[in-house]
């Protein structure tokens, strides 16, 4: 009874008591027998065990390219690594069409271990230029990846129907669980003017094996005591309300505004002093899910906010300098309306585009003025910097208009960003592994693709890096890329317009119209990773999160005064050599950030004296402190007296009347 460990396993999985286990192992004599003779395995009856079992990982890449197989391709190019759930870009696996369908043979996991398959995922060739498909499917097991059965429905070959179009997933359950070692796919029809191409996830556990050392090897485990799972709209707000409970003395939970369903964008902050902003520390925020169906760094932040909370009271020193000398903003969920549709499709059926928009059909991340143009055209008119500014750019009357083609989300996100001075912001995206960095547009209206730097190119790279290079993957150079561009060689970063020009971003909004440095995360390649997958992505991307914020205090900060100690709002700073500048805040306080090195930094106000001054910046983190005092202008004494007398110029008699009276 006890002779066979697999069995036994299979028993155990199948909740059997210890002392039933012999009859559990008798009651699939028939099964065991096939099992020993390497043609088919044990067929489990628990229906309850269907749902149970998430994605192997094509989409996530946990299975490698050389455990997928193909009978037959074109080339390389289009070959079985091509077909993973939601790849995109370049052609989805193809095999050449023939007078009969080839085979598909995809070798899952490890080829050492025995896995409990539960079902099957299929879509289309992702492609603009042709439409292929496979509509029916048989689906084969073996152990041996020699001897074949096929999943049956009675005593006939149990038939699939896939899909009817190339994008939306398509889930297909087996009626019952099947342990086994290889699983291949055998396309039975497709669409007739196209070609047999699929892109796949398979649904499955690996069996309990605590001999299999590879596999213990290759698990990310996390000893971090928090909510891993996916959070409805309410889940998401009663969590905040915990964090908020459990920490009411850094922690408040206000909302920015609303969605076009009128579901409130919460945020949280985190402070030492939630509510107000103190004078010298600096703003910090990170949005996630302005597409809503890239839930991954949604549930980042959840999980980020709850961690900081935990290890705040755990004393964890890291954290409490954090918290204490920085104010963070975190708003989980930009795009409340469209995760609703993702979600209510799940994780494997949501596919690349449902719930991206917003509920008016808008992609909120690249909704925001285009403030590059406005400047680009200053620039090409030489107004900049007598008549225009290079920094601090207006926003056009038309887009502020109510007919103008605003997502109320895009409108809610403006005012947040004006009413708060942040200095460094990072939004989290999904679907790949990069950290994209302004411009995001070219500048050449024809380019595609055009590096497009700002004045502090060399910040926001060192920016995009210190997330990146912290990541457990993003910089491996082992790593399979997650579609076709392999950022790993380019340090897991890139200029936003050398991968694709994109007009209204976000990012290049913030660092235009306000002194906040924006980047994009772009944190898994699995835009919405099943439930299970949590934990691995919270280690891969939580010592990043940490590391970007800190990143707040790099640089120089300072308060501009007047002579009387009054703080000076909206006072220039400017950096010789770097064509941008920033403004102070309400209470004169400013943050610019800046790599290590000197620099001659002015100062500008309106009605005072220019003052300049060398400002050095550190290695360590910690930004240099470089104040300044301005006085008043002669010229602006000269107004202010005008403006007494109501800007008329006292004449010659009057003065002289005056001194005649003043010697009587």
């Amino acid at each position: 009874c006890f002779g066979n460990t697999n069995v036994k396993n299979i028993c155990y999985a199948n909740k059997a008591p210890k002392t039933k286990v012999c009859e559990c192992v008798r009651a699939h004599q028939e099964l065991l027998q096939m099992l020993n003779t390497h043609t088919l395995t044990l067929t489990l009856g628990a229906s309850s065990l269907l749902t149970d079992c998430p994605p192997l990982g094509l989409e996530t890449l946990k299975i490698d390219d050389f455990q997928l197989h193909a009978s037959s391709m074109r080339h390389y190019g289009l070959g079985p690594h091509r077909g993973r759930l939601n790849i995109q870009v370049r052609s989805a696996l193809l095999l050449q069409r023939a007078s009969a369908p080839r085979l598909l043979l995809l070798r899952l996991v490890d080829a050492r271990r025995l896995t409990k398959f539960t079902g099957v995922v299929t879509q289309g060739r992702s492609s603009l230029w042709s439409s292929d498909w496979v509509s029916s499917y048989k689906v084969l097991l073996s152990n041996d990846s020699h001897s074949w059965v096929t999943l049956k429905n009675g005593s006939r070959d149990l038939i699939f129907s896939a899909n009817r179009e190339k994008e939306i997933p398509v889930l297909n359950l087996f009626p019952k669980p099947v342990v086994a070692r290889y699983i291949r796919i055998n396309p039975r029809s497709w669409y007739a003017s196209g070609g047999i191409c699929m892109r796949v996830e398979i649904m499955g556990c690996p069996m309990p094996d605590p001999n299999n050392y590879y596999r213990r090897r290759n698990e990310v485990t996390t000893t971090d005591n928090l909510d891993f799972r996916h959070h409805s709209y309410k889940e998401m707000r009663q969590l905040m309300k915990v964090v908020n409970e459990m920490c009411p003395n850094i922690t408040r939970i206000y909302n920015i505004g609303k969605s076009y369903n009128g579901q409130k964008l919460y945020a949280i902050e985190i402070s030492d002093n939630p509510g107000e902003h103190e004078l010298g520390e600096p703003e910090f925020r990170y949005t996630a899910g302005s597409h809503g169906n890239e839930v991954l760094g949604r549930e980042l932040l959840l999980l980020l906010m709850q961690f900081m909370c935990q290890e705040y009271l755990s004393r964890n020193t890291r954290i409490r300098r954090l918290v204490d000398e920085t104010r963070i903003h975190l708003l989980p969920s930009v795009n409340p309306d469209g995760y609703e549709k993702a979600c209510e499709a799940g994780s494997e059926l949501s596919g690349w585009s449902l719930g991206r928009w917003s509920q008016d059909g808008l992609d909120i991340h690249h909704n925001f003025p285009d403030l590059n143009s406005v400047l680009w055209e200053a620039e090409a008119r030489k107004w900049v910097p007598r008549k225009f500014h290079n920094h601090h750019v207006p926003i056009p009357d038309w887009y502020r208009s109510t007919n103008a083609t605003v997502a109320v989300e895009t409108r809610a996100l403006v005012s947040w960003m004006e009413k708060i001075p942040f200095v460094l912001g990072g939004n989290l995206q999904g679907g790949e592994l990069v950290v994209t960095f302004p411009f995001d547009r070219t500048r050449s209206v024809t380019a595609l693709r055009e590096a497009t730097p700002t004045a502090d190119d060399h910040v926001f790279r060192w920016l995009a890096f210190s997330y990146a290079s912290t990541h457990r993957l993003m910089t491996h150079a082992s790593r399979r890329v997650c579609h076709t561009d392999d950022f790993a060689k380019e340090d897991g970063t890139i200029n936003g317009a050398s991968w694709h020009t994109a007009a209204g971003s976000m990012n290049d909004f913030s660092y235009l119209h306000t002194n906040c440095f924006e980047l994009s995360m772009f944190v898994g390649c699995d835009k919405f990773p099943h439930e299970t997958e949590l934990p691995e992505e919270w280690e891969n991307n939580r010592e990043s999160l940490l590391v970007f914020m800190e990143q707040v205090h790099r640089g120089i900060k300072g308060v501009v005064r007047d002579v009387q100690g009054k703080g000076l709002a909206n006072a220039i700073i400017a950096v010789d050599g770097i064509n941008h500048d920033i403004r102070t805040a309400s209470d004169g306080d400013y943050w610019r950030l800046l790599n290590p090195g000197e620099y001659r930094v002015t100062v500008r106000a309106e009605g005072f004296s220019v003052s300049s001054k060398v400002c050095s910046v550190g290695y360590d983190i910690g930004a240099s402190r470089c104040d300044f005092v301005l006085g008043r202008s002669n010229l602006s004494r000269i107004k202010e007296i005008m403006q007494k007398f109501n800007k008329q110029p006292i004449s010659m008699r009057q003065r002289l009347r005056q001194r005649h009276l003043l010697d009587t």
